[in-house]
């Protein structure tokens, strides 16, 4: 049977046919550099730029009450804003994610420094709205940046919902998420249908299915990309570890393999930013480092991707 059309309601589908108006034909997002010389994404459509990289806090954050673990996880959020760094990524399906990162913004005096990206996961739309202002306490912000419908779950009622908040001025942005390659159909056809600000979706040097069609509709739709599972949660670290880098790795500029994967996601034309997560200030200004010149062109990355596909 051929797939049904997304019901739609009358503002959703009005906001989608002027984001697809707005957005056609639109050139590949420009990069630009920062102080520091971060690169930075430029988001015309929704007036939005971001540093190429972005912290997770998938696992990583996920550290209760443990005073030298918030300590830990305050001093890699105190690098990150040091290096440049802005978006933070979070769930209520983390954990104690959530308020691990109100307690780095609230030591570090920053919440005005993160763009605060979280998401809305229930499968009772009616407990969304409390469940949002949950995750705003436990962050401590005024309002997020950007709120994403977690794994599409209830995805029609929810992003009713965060669309709502958008008209009203209570999010910046809004949008729906996936990982793990799943789901990719729907994901288009929801990016087809209504007004998304963002996509998160699993991309790196293996899992390129993004590749296809969402990353090209990203760009005719002016939809911000969010890259999730850059390194497999670690395992594609794991593979590549005690093998060695390519003899033309400087013109890449990575030093090391977590470098030369970041790299090889930021350098897409159509990803916004990758948010890998760690529990270290060593690998977090590592990452951020990944996101200065150079960054591979088209045919670099294509050699980049054949060396760790032959390995």
């Amino acid at each position: 049977m051929p797939p049904q059309p997304l019901a739609l309601t009358r503002r959703r589908l009005l906001g989608g046919l002027a984001a697809l108006a707005a957005g056609s034909a639109l050139p590949p997002f420009a990069v630009r550099a920062a102080e520091g010389a971060i690169l930075i994404r430029e988001l015309p459509a929704i007036g939005e730029s971001l540093p190429l990289v972005g912290l997770g806090s998938w696992i990583t954050f996920n550290v209760g009450d443990d005073p030298q673990l918030l300590a830990a996880c305050t001093d890699v959020m105190r690098a990150f804003f040091a290096e440049g760094g802005k978006m933070i990524d979070s769930s209520p399906m983390y954990g104690s994610s959530q308020a691990t990162i109100g307690h780095g913004l609230a030591e570090l005096d920053a919440a005005g420094q993160a763009y605060a990206a979280d998401k809305i996961w229930t499968s009772s739309p009616d407990e969304g709205p409390a469940q949002i202002e949950t995750s705003r306490r436990h962050w401590g912000v005024p309002r997020f940046d950007l709120l994403q419908v977690h794994n599409l779950v209830a995805w029609e009622a929810n992003l009713d919902t965060l669309l709502a908040m958008r008209e009203a001025g209570e999010v910046r942005h809004v949008g729906i998420s996936t990982s793990h390659g799943r789901r990719h159909d729907a994901v288009e056809r929801i990016m087809r249908e209504a007004p998304l600000d963002f996509v998160q979706l699993t991309y790196n040097i293996v899992d390129r299915d993004a590749e296809q069609r969402l990353l090209p509709l990203a760009r005719e739709r002016g939809i911000g990309v969010i890259a999730n599972r850059p390194f497999q949660q670690k395992r594609l670290i794991r593979r590549l570890e005690g093998k060695p880098l390519p003899e033309w790795v400087a013109e890449t500029g990575a030093t090391n393999w977590a470098q030369f994967i970041l790299k090889f996601i930021i350098s897409h034309p159509d990803v916004t930013c990758a948010i890998p997560a760690t529990t270290r200030v060593e690998h977090v200004r590592e990452n951020l480092a990944a996101a200065r010149e150079p960054l591979p062109d088209a045919a670099l990355r294509r050699r980049m991707a054949d060396y760790v596909a032959e390995l």
